[in-house]
């Protein structure tokens, strides 16, 4: 995940489902807002951010495991947003491919103690 995208991969046997989940604040949007006003830039930023955010809390508070990973904090930030729920992790990665998130994915969960 990054402040864009998120790639949720449902992980299950040998498949793995992914669904995309992208943030409403676009480079576009980001532009059309600084043309505006710097601050309310950040404004439209940061409450386009809280609902991705939100969006994705609510997602994944369904799984009882759950890894956030990716090449940018959004991972943390995500989680400061979550801590109180349920027990998540996040781990760093660079850039990866969809086939290289899935082996990702795969080798972190097959490679995980079970309670």
């Amino acid at each position: 995940m990054d402040h864009s995208n998120a790639h949720l991969m449902e992980f299950s046997t040998d498949v793995i489902t992914t669904k995309i989940i992208s943030s409403k604040f676009t480079h576009r949007e980001k532009e059309h807002s600084i043309g505006k006003s710097e601050n309310g830039m950040h404004q439209k930023e940061q409450h386009e951010q809280a609902a991705y955010y939100k969006e994705l809390g609510e997602v994944i508070i369904n799984y009882q495991d759950v890894l956030l990973f990716g090449p940018t904090n959004a991972k943390i930030e995500l989680l400061n947003v979550l801590k109180a729920d349920r027990h998540f992790e996040t781990k760093d990665s660079d850039k990866m491919t969809q086939n290289m998130q899935h082996a990702f994915v795969k080798d972190y969960f097959l490679q995980r103690p079970r309670d």
